[in-house]
């Protein structure tokens, strides 16, 4: 679901295997990106039913480590949390409900410890207070606002997936039916997805829907894409769009994502290339994209907190993940406020 990073020393990005740091950014290229949608992922062959029945747990999306001859696949699926919460909204001999996402223990974003305990760098690097926003065109349909978020924002952020993700529909550790699971912690607002049915609507196995995306969250996406949009003078390179969509994902410090594309949204909103807005809090991530599913070749940048992530147009199609997510990286202000407990959160909202 995507991310971007840097400027001077914040951005690096890389176009060989040997040298993933140092190149500079030029202007962004016209490439396009291919998709045929002809072959949408929501019209379901036979062939693909047959191909996803026998899935095994082999799938590079779930290794530890990210190698250069790595073919990745679309990540992320949906699991269970049996909770005492009570039930946000439960609707009888409505679909059979999801029973292969298994229950799950409950998962808090929260981790309270002492200020000594939160990091390792040095104290004055600790002291450290927030950088200035600013803007970066990385090509065509594809803005990185670094640092756009407030301290503020981020911590009610923070508080308002704590209070969603420990309720009904709430984080779950996503995993492929009798098959791995992947190194997240997920959530999804707004409507259900997962990597097996994609947006088919069912309710989990705790008879609970989706929560609602919260207001102020949509007012944020709104924000943001309008002030892209402004960078780029074009509302056809990015095209405006009302979040209906929002898959949170937390990520601890060994948590990565292989290379994927999102393409489970419907025709009209791929076809229309409605962008994907992704925000990032807590410790900062090395983000990859290309054109293809190219590990070796694809691009890096940093993706700190409070950055927003925005791609869409030529942009949208776009293959990308997290190779690595860096440790005590998060702002120390964040985790005294916020007792956001060590790894990444990441909004990704899109249009469905």
């Amino acid at each position: 679901m995507g991310d971007e990073r840097d400027l001077s020393h914040h951005l690096s990005i890389s176009h060989s295997k040997s040298d993933m740091c140092g190149c500079s950014l030029g202007k962004y290229g016209e490439t396009k990106t291919s998709f045929d949608l002809r072959h949408h992922p929501n019209q379901t062959s036979n062939e693909q039913k047959k191909d996803l029945a026998t899935f095994q747990p082999s799938d590079p999306l779930f290794e530890d480590s990210i190698d250069d001859h790595e073919d990745y696949l679309l990540p992320t699926s949906f699991g269970k949390q049996k909770l005492t919460y009570p039930r946000r909204k439960v609707k009888q001999n409505h679909k059979s409900l999801a029973d292969h996402l298994f229950q799950t223990k409950p998962f808090s974003l929260i981790l309270p410890r002492s200020t000594e305990s939160m990091c390792k760098r040095k104290q004055v690097e600790m002291e450290n207070t927030l950088e200035s926003p600013s803007e970066l065109i990385l090509r065509s349909g594809m803005v990185l606002l670094k640092n756009y978020l407030s301290l503020g924002k981020q911590v009610e952020i923070v508080k308002k997936c704590e209070e969603l993700g420990v309720g009904p529909g709430g984080f779950y550790q996503p995993g492929y039916q009798d098959g791995p699971k992947l190194r997240l912690q997920m959530m999804c607002l707004g409507r259900n997805w997962d990597p097996q049915t994609k947006y088919d609507e069912y309710y989990r196995s705790d008879g609970s829907e989706a929560p609602p995306i919260p207001d102020e969250l949509i007012r944020l996406v709104k924000n943001a894409l309008q002030h892209s949009q402004s960078l780029i003078n074009s509302e056809d390179e990015l095209p405006m769009m009302s979040p209906d969509v929002c898959i949170v994902n937390f990520y601890a410090t060994s948590g990565r994502l292989g290379l994927h594309q999102d393409r489970d949204e419907s025709f009209d909103s791929l076809n229309r290339g409605l962008p994907v807005v992704s925000v990032s809090i807590g410790d900062s991530a090395d983000f990859l994209y290309d054109d293809k599913r190219d590990i070796g070749n694809a691009a890096k940048i940093l993706l700190e907190s409070g950055d927003v992530l925005i791609f869409g147009g030529k942009s949208r199609h776009i293959f990308h993940g997290i190779k690595t997510i860096n440790p005590n990286s998060a702002p120390l202000p964040l985790l005294k406020q916020a007792m956001l407990r060590p790894g990444r959160l990441n909004l990704t909202f899109r249009q469905f």
